[in-house]
């Protein structure tokens, strides 16, 4: 048996997306995603919503929509 949690970490939300993890930080600080949870280190724990809303908002940006049109 394997455990396997259902949230990312932000270098696994980051790969699933095709980003790199400074990008996931960004959209942070412009506040367009949070972390659904903290690990018990401390971590940003994310879960599929967030990864989600990512491939949108990378998908929005492919149309030509830019972060000020949010």
């Amino acid at each position: 048996y394997t455990y396997r949690s259902p949230y990312f970490a932000i270098s696994q939300l980051a790969v699933g997306a095709n980003v790199l993890s400074s990008t996931v930080r960004y959209y942070e600080r412009r506040r367009l995603l949070e972390p659904t949870t903290r690990s018990s280190g401390n971590n940003r724990m994310y879960d599929c919503e967030m990864l989600e809303r990512l491939l949108f908002i990378r998908s929005a940006q492919h149309a030509g929509f830019t972060l000020s049109d949010s």
